[in-house]
């Protein structure tokens, strides 16, 4: 991707992507499905630092650290989304492309997403600043004197806008991009019940579902009494009230605001959803968003009058969720990476 596709981001204003997806991959579904697949994955290596948390648990960081990394641009914290991690296909093209543009990058595992649990009742959603305010934290003081970027994919993209619209003064990133975020948490909820959407979600739910009944398995009993008292679960019927949640709305309700102190879902979503947030934002920042992704609707989208004069939002016709997926068919290749680093190579040559 050329200089100019990034340095002609309009702070501001809603604008038309450069991506254009071509013929055979213009199904919004095929741009959310099948980039992990037909997309080869590129070789990462990571390095995990665990840190503490100031409640006694514990947060996993995967570094990717360039050869010449005494020469690195900058360091990119990277969140990732909905039951997601270093692993997701998304996550490894971005580390790669950001490896080989000499950026240093750090991927935070929610609580429970780094393939082992955490020890404490306490999980992760999409308005939960603390922990990536601590991991932003420990990763500049690792490499003071670079400029720390950060770009959250989904969930992760919409916690991030939370973070610099309330919490900017907390963190010295110069720079955030969010990707196919749920804007507005509610009218995304009740997206994901409606038509093919119901299939990606009845997939997370079962993660979702099979994470919870294992980590209530494994937490200590005291932790796992404290647990079962605040979502009101029965232990002898956990399993029974949790196969029942079918959808975002219902564990929302039963299980993410009351594990982290919401009223009910309407709650967390009224309170989380960045949206209402970003006339807030005086960090320079970038929203990619797909008008078809199947994850959300036009609700998501912002006016003009919504946006800060640091906020870029770049609307395609098409790319899914986290799709973006470009080139032929015999050998497709993503054009969501290439827009990000573009991006800080931009913002990287104007400091």
């Amino acid at each position: 991707m050329s200089k100019h596709l990034a340095s002609a981001c309009h702070f501001g204003a809603c604008t038309q992507s450069d991506f254009i997806a071509p013929t055979w991959a213009q199904n919004p579904h095929v741009q959310t499905i099948f980039p992990r697949y037909l997309v080869k994955h590129p070789i990462v290596n990571t390095t995990n630092e665990r840190i503490a948390t100031p409640d006694g648990d514990f947060l996993d960081i995967a570094w990717s650290i360039p050869t010449e990394a005494d020469n690195a641009k900058a360091l990119v914290i990277i969140f990732h989304g909905l039951e997601g991690s270093i692993s997701s296909h998304y996550a490894k093209h971005l580390v790669h492309e950001l490896n080989q543009q000499g950026f240093i990058s750090a991927l935070m595992h929610f609580r429970g997403c780094s393939h082992e649990l955490n020890i404490t009742p306490r999980a992760y959603h999409s308005g939960e600043v603390e922990d990536p305010i601590l991991a932003i934290t420990h990763a500049s003081k690792r490499y003071p004197k670079l400029p720390v970027y950060a770009v959250g994919f989904s969930l992760g993209g919409n916690m991030l806008m939370n973070l610099i619209a309330e919490h900017a003064h907390r963190v010295a990133v110069k720079t955030a991009i969010a990707v196919s975020s749920p804007l507005n948490l509610s009218a995304c909820a009740k997206r994901m019940e409606v038509g093919f959407s119901r299939v990606y979600q009845r997939h997370l739910i079962k993660s979702m579902q099979q994470n919870l009944l294992t980590k209530l398995s494994v937490l200590s009993a005291d932790y796992k009494q404290e647990m079962l008292d605040t979502l009101g679960f029965s232990e002898n019927k956990v399993a029974e009230v949790v196969s029942s949640l079918k959808t975002f709305y219902q564990f929302d309700d039963k299980v993410t605001a009351p594990l982290h102190g919401f009223k009910d879902a309407q709650t967390y979503y009224d309170q989380c959803s960045a949206l209402p947030k970003l006339a807030n934002i005086s960090t320079p920042s970038l929203i990619l968003h797909a008008a078809d992704d199947p994850f959300m609707d036009e609700k998501v989208i912002p006016n003009h009058q919504q946006l800060s004069n640091d906020v870029a939002y770049e609307l395609s016709a098409h790319g899914g969720h986290v799709g973006f997926m470009q080139g032929s068919i015999f050998s497709p290749n993503l054009w969501l990476s290439e827009r990000i680093v573009c991006h800080f190579n931009f913002i990287n040559e104007q400091q």
